[in-house]
């Protein structure tokens, strides 16, 4: 499965999780390193890179991305080997006052 198709199957699943919720497809042209997805759901938001798979190469700047946002809010590398993790840390995430944390 490509990356491309991993991601719209992805943004499938998180409509169907978070009913209502909006999810925005970053142009990776804007900004070197900045994170595929961003997810609003309610008065939450998430951000999301999305890999084809666990040995996928990571760009630069995504770590720091993925570091920076984190600390905000929710942002995690997805992909499908860790996708169950993933969703379940967001999904904590998105219902409960404290944050979720994944490894």
């Amino acid at each position: 499965m490509t990356e491309n198709q991993y991601k719209t199957e992805l943004i499938k699943k998180l409509k169907c999780m978070f009913p209502g919720c909006v999810i925005l497809k970053n142009d990776p042209a804007q900004q070197q390193g900045i994170l595929d997805l961003i997810i609003l759901y309610g008065s939450t938001w998430a951000t999301l890179e999305v890999k084809a798979s666990a040995d996928s190469s990571i760009r630069p700047n995504q770590r720091y991305f993925v570091r920076e946002f984190d600390d905000m809010s929710f942002a995690a590398f997805i992909y499908p080997e860790n996708e169950a993790e993933v969703l379940d840390a967001l999904q904590q995430a998105f219902t409960s006052s404290r944050r979720a944390c994944i490894s």
